[in-house]
């Protein structure tokens, strides 16, 4: 919602955006079993797809000076590693292998009707509430 009135252009893009990842497999819970047991490598292909447009968007929006992208291009900054990062990593890479989805899989998921979805995407907010309420403390514990 922007100013009181609902963005119909964001529920397009989130649509059309969903139906991509069903057509490519990526909401499948076999497949994607398959890719994290070596079974199967198509998963992996489209993500590697998905990093390179990824990396030349993000290529495009760093080099924008002047226009609608140069706003983006201070915000896409290298930032510094951190401790907490390797066990986010880690917990959302076994959360992602235990329930065959990650955050814009789930939604997907739901799209299409997956009820087991929710239960995984209502993890997902429980764990972002408890990163929002523990995080600081946490980085501080780990930076010692």
């Amino acid at each position: 919602m922007s100013g009181g009135r609902f963005e119909w252009r964001v529920l397009g893009f989130g649509t059309v955006f969903g139906a991509l990842l069903h057509q490519v497999g990526v909401t499948d819970y076999d497949a994607i079993a398959k890719m994290f047991l070596f079974e199967d490598f198509h998963l992996m292909g489209v993500m590697a797809v998905a990093m390179v447009v990824a990396g030349l968007g993000l290529g495009i929006v760093r080099r924008a000076r002047t226009g609608p992208l140069a706003a983006y291009a201070a915000a896409v900054q290298p930032k510094p590693m951190k401790p907490g990062l390797l066990i986010g990593a880690a917990l959302f890479g076994a959360g992602w292998a235990i329930t065959g989805t990650c955050p814009g899989t789930g939604l997907a998921q739901i799209g299409e009707g997956k009820i087991m979805a929710l239960f995984t995407v209502l993890g997902m907010l429980v764990g972002a509430g408890l990163y929002l309420r523990f995080g600081a403390t946490l980085e501080r514990h780990l930076r010692r």
